[in-house]
C-alpha cells in the first residue's frame, strides 16, 4: 500500500504531480477508485451566481446522509446513492504522524503498511505455528539492537543471520496478499490506504451486493490484526525513505523546510519517519500505537453508494459493535512559538534549482480558511493566475510555479507553501523577488471583482468534482467530520466561498505575507 508523501513522483514530474495531487486544504485524500455516479450538470460548476442552482443539489445530497454512533463510540456516515450498483467505503483513523512520539517517527505509516497483512485467519496457513516464529524473531531483533548498541559487531552479524533464517521460516506460513485477493475476487477496485500528518485512510469500492464482505473484512482486520512480515516491510519502508528523501533532492528540501519552518510543532517531523527511528522500530511499538489510536471511538466509517441505510446500520452493529471502547491519549498540544524573524536556508545538492517560500496560516477550522483558498487561486491556480502568467509565460524565468495550501496537514496551524522551478540560467532568488512583489501587491491592492469571481468559479468547480464521485464524497465526509466536528460543513463550503470579498483577500494577505512570517528554502546545484 502507498503511504502519503509529497516525494513519491519522479523529480522531473514533480511540479505537475504536486499541482494534481496536493490541492487546497479543502481535501486531503488520494484515492485510486473509479466510482460510477451521476454528476451534477457541468453548468452548475461554471455558474458565478452565488448559491445558484448548485445549492439545491447540495441540499438534496445532505438530506440523503444518515449518521449514527455505536455504543462503543464508532461513528458511521452513510450516503444513499442509487445511480449505479457500486459502493465506496472509507475507514478513517483519526491519527497520523502528528500523534507520534519523538524517537518513534514513522510508526503511523508503518502500521498502515502492516494493516494489509491479514489477521489470525486471513493471510496465514497455520497461525499458532506462525505466532511462535514471530515471537522468536522479535526476541532476536531485540538482541541485534543490543549488540549494535554495545558495539559488538560480530555478535550483531550472527544475530542478523539468525533473523534472516527465521524470516524465511515465517514466510512459509504466509499466504501472500490474501486480503487483496479476497477484495479483487469480489469485484473490488481501488484497494489502498494513505497516511498523512493528521489521518490514516483505508478505502476501496465494491459491487453493492458485496457490502457485507467489507463489514467482515474491515472489522476483522482492525479487531485482531496480525502484523506479519514486519521485517520485510521494514526493508520496504527504509527503501521508500531512501528513494523519496535521502536520494531525492526535492524530498530532502521539503524535509529540511519543515524542520526550519516549525520549531516545536509535530508537523516538523516527516510523515515517513527518520531512518534511525524506522530501523529501531519494533513490532511492540506498532502494537502500542495501534492499541492507543485505533479504538472504535477514534474511527469513522463512511459508506457511499447503492445501499439501504437501515440495512447498513444492522450490519455495522453486528460487525463493528464487537469492538470495545478504549480511552484515547490526550489531544495533541500545539505549542509553536510565533515566528518573529524571517528564516532562510540553502541546500547544495546534485539537482536542478528550486525555490520554496512558506507562510504560517491557521487550521481548517479558522473562519478565514476559505480565504486562503481564494489567495492560492489568485496566485497559482491555472494559466491565468498571477504567478503563472507573469513568471512562466511573460517573463519566462520559471518553468513552473505551484503551491501546497495546508502543508503538511490542516487539522492544526500549518503552512501555505509556494514553489517555483527556475528556468535555465535563472537563480532561485529571482523567483523569490518576483513572488514577494506579487504578494506585496495582493496585500496593497484589492483584487478585482472579475478576478475574484474567476477564482470562486474554480473553487466551486473543484468542490463539485469531489462531491461528484462516491469515493470523493466518502473522503470529504470523513475529513470534515474528523477535522471540523461535522460532515455538514462540507455543504457549507459553497456558501463560504461565495461570501469571500476582495476586502477579505486583502486583509488576510496583509496579515499573512509579512517578512517575519516567511520561511525560504533554496535548492542550488552542487558543484561537481
Amino acid at each position: 500500500m502507498f503511504g502519503f508523501s509529497w516525494f513519491s513522483t519522479p523529480f522531473h514530474a514533480l511540479p505537475k504531480a504536486l499541482r494534481r495531487s496536493l490541492h487546497r486544504c479543502l481535501v486531503l485524500f488520494l484515492i485510486g477508485v473509479v466510482a460510477l455516479t451521476t454528476a451534477p450538470p457541468a453548468a452548475w460548476a461554471r455558474s458565478t451566481t452565488p448559491g445558484s442552482s448548485v445549492q439545491p443539489y447540495l441540499d438534496r445530497v445532505a438530506k440523503a446522509v444518515t449518521e449514527f454512533t455505536l455504543a462503543n463510540g464508532m461513528k458511521f456516515i452513510v450516503l444513499e446513492r442509487h445511480q449505479a450498483p457500486v459502493v465506496s467505503f472509507m475507514l478513517y483513523a483519526n491519527v497520523g504522524a502528528v500523534n507520534e512520539e519523538e524517537g518513534k517517527t514513522g510508526v503511523a505509516h508503518y502500521l498502515e503498511h502492516l494493516a494489509f497483512k491479514g489477521t489470525e485467519r486471513i493471510g496465514t496457513r497455520d497461525f499458532a505455528a506462525e505466532q511462535q516464529v514471530l515471537a522468536e524473531m522479535d526476541d532476536v531483533f531485540a538482541q541485534v539492537l543490543a549488540a549494535e548498541a554495545a558495539g559488538n559487531t560480530a555478535q550483531a552479524e550472527a544475530l542478523r543471520s539468525r533473523l534472516e533464517t527465521l524470516r524465511q521460516q515465517a514466510a512459509e506460513y504466509v499466504e501472500q496478499n490474501k486480503y487483496g485477493q479476497i477484495v479483487e475476487q469480489a469485484g473490488g477496485v481501488g484497494l489502498n490506504a494513505t497516511t498523512g500528518a493528521d489521518a490514516t485512510r483505508y478505502f476501496y469500492s465494491l459491487p453493492s451486493n458485496k457490502v457485507e464482505l467489507w463489514m467482515s473484512l474491515e472489522s476483522e482486520r482492525f479487531l485482531e490484526p496480525v502484523f506479519r512480515e514486519f521485517y520485510e516491510e521494514k526493508d520496504v519502508i527504509l527503501e521508500e525513505r531512501r528513494m523519496r528523501v535521502d536520494n531525492s533532492p526535492i524530498g530532502k528540501l521539503m524535509e529540511v523546510f519543515l524542520e526550519k519552518a516549525f520549531e516545536q510543532h509535530p508537523y516538523r517531523r516527516p510523515i515517513i519517519g527518520y531512518e534511525a527511528d524506522l530501523y529501531t522500530a519494533t513490532r511492540d511499538d506498532i502494537q502500542a500505537f495501534f492499541d492507543a489510536y485505533y479504538g472504535p471511538n477514534n474511527l469513522i466509517g463512511v459508506v457511499v453508494g447503492d445501499v439501504n441505510p437501515r440495512e447498513i446500520r444492522a450490519m455495522v452493529e453486528a460487525y463493528f459493535g464487537r469492538f470495545e471502547a478504549r480511552s484515547l491519549p490526550a489531544e495533541v498540544t500545539i505549542a509553536e512559538p510565533r515566528q518573529t524573524a524571517p528564516r532562510e536556508f540553502t541546500l547544495a545538492l546534485p539537482s536542478q534549482p528550486w525555490y520554496l517560500e512558506g507562510y504560517h496560516r491557521p487550521s481548517i477550522t479558522d473562519p478565514d480558511h476559505v480565504v486562503y483558498g481564494m489567495i492560492e487561486g489568485i496566485l497559482v491556480n491555472g494559466r491565468t493566475s498571477r504567478l503563472y502568467k507573469d513568471l512562466v509565460e511573460d517573463r519566462q524565468v520559471a518553468l513552473d510555479v505551484g503551491s501546497i495550501n495546508g502543508f503538511p496537514g490542516d487539522k492544526y496551524p500549518n503552512m501555505l507553501l509556494l514553489y517555483g522551478l527556475p528556468a535555465p540560467n535563472v537563480e532561485p532568488d529571482a523567483i523569490g523577488t518576483l513572488m514577494q512583489d506579487h504578494l506585496g501587491r495582493l496585500s496593497r491592492e484589492p483584487v478585482s471583482q472579475e478576478e475574484l469571481d474567476r477564482v470562486k468559479t474554480q473553487a466551486r468547480a473543484g468542490l463539485l468534482r469531489r462531491l461528484d464521485s462516491n469515493s470523493g464524497m466518502a473522503a470529504l465526509l470523513a475529513e470534515y467530520e474528523a477535522k471540523t466536528g461535522s460532515w455538514r460543513n462540507v455543504f457549507a463550503e459553497l456558501a463560504a466561498i461565495d461570501a469571500v470579498t476582495a476586502e477579505d483577500v486583502q486583509r488576510v494577505a496583509r496579515a499573512t505575507f509579512q517578512p517575519n512570517n516567511r520561511t525560504v528554502g533554496k535548492l542550488v546545484p552542487a558543484e561537481s
